[in-house]
């Protein structure tokens, strides 16, 4: 006979912080998943919803959870996401963040152009042409659990969540086997070499920035102080806050998604506090309190999936995930190499951008890592691409996914 096992909202929580430090551990043990940066709250996630699946179709215990937290905590993480969002950064990289930024949006916009069609081709709702574009491919997994859950409440696309996770894994992987060859390529074909040089001092907290998009596992800095934690979460919270009725009034003339409005807010509030110099907004704990909530809502996203609903729609998925590795690696070569300068730096950027197109900033930063070493240093790569990684392609890439959501939605 089936046992269920029913969690209040507390207990969901505190369930999902267990499981999220078992992806941890389990990530540590497993050198594949750390390769290619899975991240610990989809590995524990994944582990659990495996071990629920079984023990519900061996009829013996089944799990219901309350998750009544969990659009709190996506719609705090996208939050965080525009307060980091500083027009001022654009000085620090200058005229190739800016083109970068423009690629990376390019490459979004013809991702979710690749889904839809194929969709329409297979026959299958175009939402999932959606979730295989750049709500997975350039948004990740944060992204895909956000608006899979937004497909399932307002669009009956039952199983969007688990369909999202499954192809955000897809492009993690395919990112981070594409782009060492990708690099290695272009240094052999035009002769590339690295000029030298050490990077910018202020890469490297970019850098370091764009690689936080788990909780850090070794301290780091000076701790934040209590009052400048409890500032930051007031900001963030306000900004929800002011967000939501933004949301309201937006709904009146265009489907948002509910984090679009807090995270204009925060857009807005931070540039005018850079402007005006009367609130400090300290970005490393923006960064550590927006990477405490995407873990939590991601392992809670991810302990609830019905992996069952993979198996209908899996073929045409993969149809379409081919096609969009196919795609990168071709925007990559052609595209991103020759805008960037056609120079050793270009071309290191093309490698990285395989990770960032096909997964997340730190896959690119991976592989990056993984070109410099064999073949020199590249202090404009450094710079350039993790601050567009880390401080303005998900602001973009939202706008970009609910402007075809409101396109192509039935």
């Amino acid at each position: 006979m089936l046992t269920t096992v029913s969690l209040d909202m507390m207990q969901t929580v505190a369930l999902a912080a267990l499981v999220l430090f078992a992806g941890y551990g389990i990530r540590r043990k497993v050198g594949v998943l750390d390769r290619f940066n899975i991240p610990a709250p989809v590995v524990g996630g994944f582990v659990f919803a495996a071990v629920a699946m079984a023990l519900r179709q061996a009829g013996i215990l089944a799990f219901e959870f309350d998750t009544r937290l969990q659009s709190p905590f996506m719609i705090a993480f996208f939050t965080a996401i525009g307060l980091g969002a500083s027009l001022g950064l654009l000085k620090i990289g200058g005229r190739q963040v800016l083109i970068f930024w423009g690629l990376a949006s390019l490459l979004a916009v013809l991702q979710n152009g690749i889904g839809v069609g194929l969709a329409n081709l297979l026959g299958v709702n175009p939402l999932l042409g959606l979730i295989t574009g750049s709500i997975t491919m350039t948004g990740g997994h944060g992204t895909g659990a956000a608006f899979g859950k937004l497909m399932e409440e307002q669009y009956n696309f039952p199983g969007a969540v688990t369909l999202a996770m499954a192809a955000a894994t897809f492009g993690l992987v395919s990112g981070g086997l594409l782009g060492g060859p990708i690099g290695t390529k272009l240094m052999s074909r035009y002769g590339l070499r690295s000029t030298g040089g050490q990077a910018a001092p202020a890469a490297a907290g970019i850098e370091h920035a764009a690689l936080d998009d788990e909780i850090d596992t070794e301290p780091s800095g000076n701790a934040p102080t209590a009052y400048l934690l409890l500032q930051t979460l007031t900001v963030i919270l306000a900004c929800m806050w002011a967000g939501g009725l933004l949301s309201a009034w937006l709904g009146r003339f265009i489907t948002l998604p509910g984090y679009i409005g807090a995270m204009l807010v925060a857009a807005v509030l931070r540039n005018v506090a850079d402007a005006t110099g009367r609130l400090r907004i300290e970005s490393r704990v923006v960064d550590d309190l927006g990477t405490i909530a995407l873990s939590l809502f991601l392992t809670m996203a991810l302990m609830s999936l019905r992996l069952w609903e993979l198996l209908d729609l899996a073929a045409p998925m993969l149809v379409i995930l081919v096609f969009q590795v196919t795609m990168m690696g071709a925007f990559a070569y052609w595209v991103t190499f020759r805008v960037m300068g056609r120079d050793y730096d270009a071309a290191v950027m093309a490698g990285g951008h395989c990770g960032f197109g096909l997964g997340a900033t730190p896959n690119a930063v991976a592989n990056m890592e993984s070109l410099v070493q064999r073949f020199g240093s590249a202090p404009r790569a450094f710079l350039v691409l993790p601050m567009v990684g880390a401080f303005f392609i998900d602001f973009t890439n939202a706008l970009i996914i609910t402007t075809y959501i409101n396109l192509v939605a039935p």
